[in-house]
C-alpha cells in the first residue's frame, strides 16, 4: 500500500484549520473532498494548524492530515501557518500546492515563486466578515487579489464569486459549488435528552458563534414569540473567546426556550439536525453555505437571510427575510413550525438535494483540475501572465 501510494501524484492543502474535528466552511468542504481525491488515486496531505490537530500527524480516510504549528492569534494564525506550509512545500516539492481561502491566498506569489503549481480556492468574500478591522480587511482584500492573480488555477465555490472575479481580474474561473455529504441511515432521536429536547420541536441553527452569523439576531427574534411551545437551537462554537462570543451566551441565558450545545460532529449533529421542526440561517456573509444544504438534505423546511450567496439556492421566495428583520424572522419561524412538510415532500427535497449537491461531482471535476495542471509548467514564463488567458467561465 504504501509502495503504492508514494508513486501517486501530490496534493498539499493549506488554508484549513484542519478536518475531522475543527469546525468551519472551509474545513468542511476538504474532509468531504479529500478521501474522495484519494478514491480518485491522489496523495492528499492535509496542513492542519497545531492548536486544532493535537493529536499529532495521523491518517484518515486515506488523507494525511499534518499539524504545522500556528500562533493561537486570530489575526495571525492563518498567514502565518500558511507562509510555513509553503515553506515546508518548497522542501518536500508536492506536485499540487492547494490553497483554500483568500487569506492565505495572500502566500500565492510565494508559492509560484518556489515554482510550486499552486491552485486556489475562493471560498467567500472574508473582507466583509464583520469581526475583521480595517487593516485586516486590507490583507484580505490583497489576498484576493494575490490568489486571483498568481496562481495557476482558481476555483469559486459560488457562480457569483466566479462571475466577480473575472470581471475584477479577467481570468477564467472554474466553479465548483460547496456539495454536501448525504446523512445515511435514521438520525438518533436519543441524542435530544441531553439538551432537553423533543422531535420536531426545535428551531436549529448551525455555525460557528461569529458576529457575521447574526446569532443574536436570531435570539432577539425568538424572544418576540408570544410562549413559544418549541425551542431555539443554537448548535456551534467560538474559535476564539471573544465579546460577541460573551453576548451571545449572556442572551441566550436571558431568554427562556434557547439552548446552546457547544459544537457537536458526527452522531449527535445528526441527531440534532434530522430530528428538528425548522433550520434557520440569519447571517450576514456567506460563501456557499454548506449548514444550509446539510438541513436541507434531512429534508427539513429551511429560513435563510435574503443575502446573495443565498439567493444563489434559488429556494422559493416565502423561504427568505430580509437580512436584521426581528420581526420579519419571527413570523416566518411560526409559519414554518406550524406548517410542517409531508414526509413525502420531505423525500422530494432530498432527492434534490442528491441530484443537485452530491460531491461526487466536484471531485472529479478537482481531480481532471489537477492532471490538466500537472501537464503544464509552472515555470515558463507564459504560465505566469493572467492577461494571456481565456476570459470565459469553465462549469
Amino acid at each position: 500500500m504504501t509502495d503504492r501510494r508514494r508513486k501517486r501524484s501530490s496534493i498539499m492543502m493549506l488554508g484549513s484549520r484542519g478536518i475531522n474535528g475543527p469546525q468551519g466552511g472551509v474545513e468542511t468542504h476538504i474532509e468531504a473532498l479529500a478521501p474522495l481525491l484519494v478514491d480518485r488515486g491522489w496523495n492528499v496531505n492535509v496542513m492542519a494548524r497545531s492548536p486544532y490537530s493535537t493529536e499529532g500527524k495521523r491518517e484518515w480516510k486515506g488523507v494525511q492530515i499534518e499539524p504545522i504549528w500556528a500562533p493561537q492569534q486570530q489575526k495571525l494564525e492563518a498567514v502565518v501557518h500558511t507562509a510555513l506550509g509553503v515553506a515546508l512545500a518548497s522542501v518536500r516539492r508536492p506536485d499540487v500546492v492547494h490553497i483554500h481561502a483568500i487569506g492565505p491566498a495572500l502566500l500565492t506569489p510565494a508559492a509560484r515563486t518556489a515554482g510550486l503549481r499552486t491552485v486556489v480556492t475562493h471560498h467567500g468574500y472574508d473582507y466583509d466578515r464583520e469581526k475583521w478591522g480595517g487593516l485586516a480587511k486590507t490583507m484580505l482584500r490583497l489576498g484576493e487579489r494575490m490568489g486571483m492573480q498568481w496562481s495557476n488555477k482558481a476555483i469559486a465555490v459560488s457562480d457569483n464569486i466566479a462571475q466577480s472575479m473575472q470581471i475584477r481580474y479577467g481570468r477564467p474561473m472554474l466553479f465548483l459549488p460547496n456539495g454536501v455529504v448525504m446523512p445515511t441511515g435514521q438520525p438518533d432521536a436519543a441524542v435530544l435528552e441531553q439538551f432537553g429536547l423533543e422531535p420536531r420541536r426545535y428551531v436549529i441553527n448551525v455555525s460557528r458563534i461569529v458576529p457575521e452569523k447574526k446569532q443574536l439576531d436570531l435570539i432577539a427574534a425568538y424572544a418576540k414569540l408570544d410562549n413559544p411551545d418549541f425551542k431555539l437551537v443554537l448548535v456551534g462554537g467560538a474559535d476564539h473567546p471573544d465579546p460577541y462570543e460573551t453576548a451571545v451566551r449572556q442572551a441566550a441565558a436571558a431568554t427562556s426556550g434557547v439552548v446552546m450545545t457547544g459544537f457537536q460532529r458526527g452522531a449527535t449533529l445528526a441527531g440534532l439536525f434530522g430530528n428538528a421542526g425548522l433550520f434557520i440561517l440569519p447571517s450576514s456573509h456567506e460563501g456557499m453555505p454548506i449548514a444550509l444544504l446539510e438541513a436541507l438534505s434531512y429534508g427539513l423546511p429551511v429560513l435563510a437571510s435574503d443575502i446573495e450567496a443565498n439567493l444563489a439556492l434559488g429556494m422559493t421566495a416565502d423561504r427568505y427575510f430580509p437580512l436584521g428583520d426581528h420581526a420579519a424572522i419571527a413570523d416566518k419561524i411560526v409559519y414554518g413550525m406550524a406548517n410542517q412538510p409531508t414526509e413525502a415532500e420531505r423525500e422530494i427535497q432530498i432527492e434534490m438535494v442528491r441530484n443537485r449537491f452530491g460531491w461526487d461531482h466536484v471531485a472529479d471535476s478537482m481531480s481532471t483540475l489537477y492532471a490538466d495542471l500537472l501537464r503544464a509548467d509552472p515555470l515558463t514564463p507564459e504560465s505566469r501572465v493572467r492577461g494571456a488567458q481565456s476570459r470565459s467561465i469553465t462549469k
